[in-house]
């Protein structure tokens, strides 16, 4: 049978997520660990780790798209570019130095292709291009190392 503790804290992940957060923190601190929503605690966790393969996958998009651009529209290169290229090599620095293991992410050539295609699309959209201009596989290992 759950304790009204565990059920009020299950009530408030559901109505006030940051609530539960800081309320699971403190149980945390406390080493309460028989009124923990573990079943919600888990799902978060689980969710932190999905947050940063994320964060890896928008950051590799933008730099691929940006030397898409840049590759295909050679007129319209700009230093916005430049600089858009330039932070989210310096974001997949920083994520990958927090996290190591997220490199096997690079090292998948299905997760790489996927995030290819993805970067693909948007260059199209934004340049007006056609898709034959644009090559149908990822033109290298890892793309951000492409100075």
């Amino acid at each position: 049978m759950k304790s009204i503790k565990l059920q009020i804290l299950q009530t408030l992940y559901e109505q006030d997520f940051y609530a539960w957060v800081e309320q699971t923190a403190e149980l945390l601190r406390l080493h309460h660990w028989d009124t923990l929503d573990l079943e919600h605690l888990i799902e978060e966790v689980v969710d932190l780790g999905k947050s940063q393969q994320r964060a890896l996958q928008n950051a590799l998009r933008l730099v691929l798209s940006h030397l898409l651009k840049w590759k295909y529209q050679p007129e319209r290169r700009s230093h916005s570019w430049q600089v858009t290229i330039t932070r989210e090599r310096l974001n997949i620095d920083e994520l990958l130095q927090e996290s190591p293991s997220l490199q096997r992410f690079l090292n998948d050539a299905e997760w790489i292709n996927t995030t290819y295609q993805r970067a693909r699309r948007e260059a199209m959209v934004e340049t007006s291009l056609s898709e034959d201009n644009f090559g149908i596989a990822c033109p290298c290992k890892w793309c951000p190392a492409v100075e």
